[in-house]
């Protein structure tokens, strides 16, 4: 596949009409038709449905999409960093995390950077570890912030020393809200909502002593805004961190664990990273405000 075809096909997945994508990339219509059929051809799979008005993508159609913004965006990142002035610091830098008051370190590396290089962005993707770790794999992201276990056989890694503590939220009628802290028995029989970026291997059910098919686990969550409004609606109980909900002026409330629940942070990267010169000068940085962090 080439290069320039698959931008023929975001064309038309964006526009949903052969005519209209034509005119954006300045072709003519039989000529896009033919790319688009050999490009089908070629696969021996049929990615679109072409109806009288509007095109539709298969299956095949919806992963090829995604493979395409990827590997286009890939392009356009690697052609950015060869491309960049040896005088002039510039370029972008990809970090993925899950909900975490860590980022605020991040983001002042970034300020504190980018008062130096102006011409440094930092783009941030929200996910959970396995989205995180996904991204990192593809050569999507130059950095991930991840909590509990990480593969340390995989990754270069970095111990963050900010330290996230989980809690419960619930409202404020729950049968609980009356404690001061969260047992884990006080759980062993409650509907529960869990972050996915909680695993079965990040401690979360150690601390409570069972199994997962031993607990009543009614939902799952990437975004905790999305899970306070289960919350509130009365589904359950969602397990967080201290500083990500204000429940002021809410329903709701926030419990910690008893006994506490903090889980180790890691900046991580590939083992085969080729840093850029922005990234380089964002590690150097972002050490020595932690090192500043650990003193206070």
């Amino acid at each position: 596949m080439e290069l320039r075809v698959l931008q023929y096909f975001l064309a038309v997945a964006r526009e949903q009409n052969i005519s209209a994508a034509a005119q954006s990339l300045h072709l003519t219509q039989p000529t896009l038709s033919r790319q688009l059929k050999e490009l089908e051809d070629t696969l021996g799979k049929q990615l679109m449905i072409r109806g009288n008005r509007k095109i539709t993508l298969t299956e095949d159609g919806i992963l090829l999409r995604k493979r395409a913004e990827e590997i286009l965006d890939l392009v356009n990142r690697t052609e950015k960093e060869i491309m960049q002035s040896d005088e002039m610091i510039t370029g972008d830098i990809y970090i993925g995390t899950g909900e975490t008051d860590g980022v605020r370190q991040i983001a002042k590396t970034a300020k504190q950077l980018q008062a130096s290089y102006p011409g440094i962005s930092f783009h941030i993707t929200s996910g959970d570890a396995a989205d995180v770790c996904e991204r990192l794999d593809r050569g999507l992201l130059d950095f991930g912030i991840l909590l509990g276990d990480i593969d340390k056989m995989k990754y270069n890694y970095m111990e963050l020393p900010m330290k996230d503590i989980w809690g419960v939220l619930m409202r404020r009628d729950s049968p609980l809200a009356g404690k001061n802290t969260i047992t884990p028995k006080d759980l062993w029989d409650k509907p529960l909502i869990l972050s996915r970026q909680v695993g079965n291997k990040s401690g979360l059910y150690r601390w409570l002593g069972k199994e997962p098919v031993e607990l009543h686990t009614v939902a799952t969550y990437n975004l905790i805004y999305n899970a306070s409004l289960m919350v509130d609606e009365g589904m359950g109980y969602a397990f967080t961190l201290d500083k990500l909900v204000n429940t002021s002026n809410s329903n709701l409330c926030f419990r910690p664990l008893k006994p506490k629940l903090m889980l180790d942070m890691y900046l991580v990267w590939k083992k085969s990273q080729v840093f850029s010169k922005p990234t380089e000068l964002f590690l150097e940085s972002l050490k020595k405000n932690l090192a500043e962090y650990s003193e206070d």
